[in-house]
């Protein structure tokens, strides 16, 4: 049996729009779409040009000193071999204003270096005491030495910290990071020393409040509290092949944490609250068909005329079936 005309209109249509589908997908060859204008870049302005530049820096910041530390040598350069320890014993010995007498800025640093070890004691591999070579990251190649003697309160007495290795200046040999306590206080020195001509060099020394230093490719990272709550500072120490030492290449404030910007509440919405509904979203904002006490004529057989029944709701004969001003719920228009 042939389909009746209505059946072959419907199917002639359901072709048409499938063909028409099917040739707007096929023209999307995914080709450049413009994005809108882009905004104009804008250079920096330049304040006050009239004036004559600065020719030296305001203050001193020693950005690239470097000390020879005196009495440290190693065999074929191996820092691996230099005693942590003999290095701050030294820096104590060159500065006797800083750490000896009754004026000494960190008199208790160095009073406290009795508490550590000779720097062998536990550590005679040339690892941290474990025979592992623990690096500052995790990663093989950047090792670690714990030069502090026993555990407990004799080995938290002790200011220096563990010692950690890695090639910070590019030359293919390790160089040496080491920190300790300024005391009393709550800074840290942070320190790094590399072998130069048969001498031992630092190359960067920071005295500062820290919360973290990490070390990254390269660079030298220090983290240190800002008086703001939810910021920190950051410091970024590289190496320089023109100075010879590790440059303060980047210096910034940096907010940490979740941001402090409320979210957006749902009920601002302007679909979320009950008492503003949607024509559809309630069951009490009776759309024609949607509700068997609202029947369309030819929807059931007790759907009776608009006026032969009270279950035949006309559009203000009950409560449940809403009219524009019968309801908090108001239909738009």
């Amino acid at each position: 049996m042939s389909p009746s005309r209505p059946a072959r209109a419907a199917v002639g249509v359901f072709v048409a729009v499938a063909s028409v589908l099917l040739l707007g997908g096929c023209g999307d060859s995914g080709g450049l779409v413009s994005a809108g204008a882009t905004p104009t870049a804008s250079g920096p302005t330049r304040l006050w040009p009239g004036e004559p530049p600065a020719s030296s820096p305001a203050y001193d910041y020693g950005e690239a000193e470097t000390e020879v530390v005196r009495g440290i040598k190693a065999p074929g350069e191996d820092i691996h071999e230099v005693d942590p320890l003999a290095v701050v014993r030294a820096e104590i010995a060159a500065h006797p204003d800083v750490y000896s007498g009754s004026e000494a800025l960190y008199g208790e640093t160095a009073a406290r270096m009795a508490d550590c070890g000779k720097g062998r004691s536990n550590d005679t591999d040339g690892t941290d005491g474990t025979g592992s070579r623990e690096g500052a990251d995790g990663r093989e190649g950047a090792d670690s030495r714990d030069v502090t003697a026993g555990t407990g309160a004799a080995r938290a007495a002790c200011p220096v910290l563990k010692a950690y290795y890695r090639d910070l200046t590019g030359d293919g040999r390790d160089d040496m990071v080491l920190g300790f306590r300024l005391l009393p206080g709550n800074q840290t020195a942070v320190r790094m020393y590399t072998f130069q001509a048969d001498r031992l060099v630092q190359v960067l020394a920071n005295d500062d409040a820290v919360l973290a230093v990490e070390l990254a490719g390269r660079t030298v990272i220090i983290r240190s509290p800002a008086g703001i709550v939810g910021y920190e500072y950051r410091t970024q120490w590289t190496w320089d092949e023109d100075q010879l030492a590790m440059l303060l290449t980047r210096d910034e404030i940096l907010r940490v944490g979740a941001s402090a910007k409320p979210s957006r509440s749902p009920a601002a919405s302007p679909s979320a609250s009950p008492s503003s509904v949607a024509p559809s979203a309630s069951p009490s904002s009776v759309a024609p068909s949607a509700s068997p006490s609202s029947v369309a004529p030819s929807a059931s057989p007790s759907s009776v005329a608009p006026s032969a029944s009270p279950s035949s709701v006309a559009p203000s004969a009950s409560p449940s079936s809403v009219a524009p001003s019968a309801s908090s719920s108001v239909r738009p228009g």
